[in-house]
């Protein structure tokens, strides 16, 4: 698996939900730069949120953070492709003590728009 070959040109939205009471910490710029690795990224374009919240319904799942990642769909970014940069992220937070629950959604590029601040 060499995902910093197919990923390169674009990183995706990386967003991080953890409940208010978890005493673990998110090490942002740490994970930042793992996924920075995982992609083959620069963190210019890496971005990371962390969202915390009060609760989330029960699961089968005991995940310390629920990770949401969003891509866009590339030829090469095949089922296979993308499960295994999955597995990629949930052990680096798997690294730094976290059992990530990561789920993520590619979507056609045609139908993307982005306005940054001026």
């Amino acid at each position: 698996f060499a995902p910093q070959k197919r990923w390169k040109e674009t990183m995706p939205l990386v967003k991080i939900f953890a409940k208010t009471m978890m005493s673990k910490a998110v090490p942002l710029p740490a994970l930042q730069a793992r996924m920075c690795d995982i992609w083959g990224t620069q963190p210019s374009t890496t971005k990371l949120m962390l969202f915390r919240c009060d609760d989330w319904t029960g699961e089968s799942f005991d995940e310390d953070v629920y990770v949401d990642v969003r891509a866009k769909a590339t030829p090469d970014r095949t089922r296979d492709v993308v499960v295994a940069g999955m597995k990629e992220i949930q052990k680096a937070f798997s690294d730094f003590n976290l059992v990530a629950n990561v789920r993520l959604e590619t979507y056609d590029g045609n139908a993307y728009f982005h306005v940054p601040p001026t």
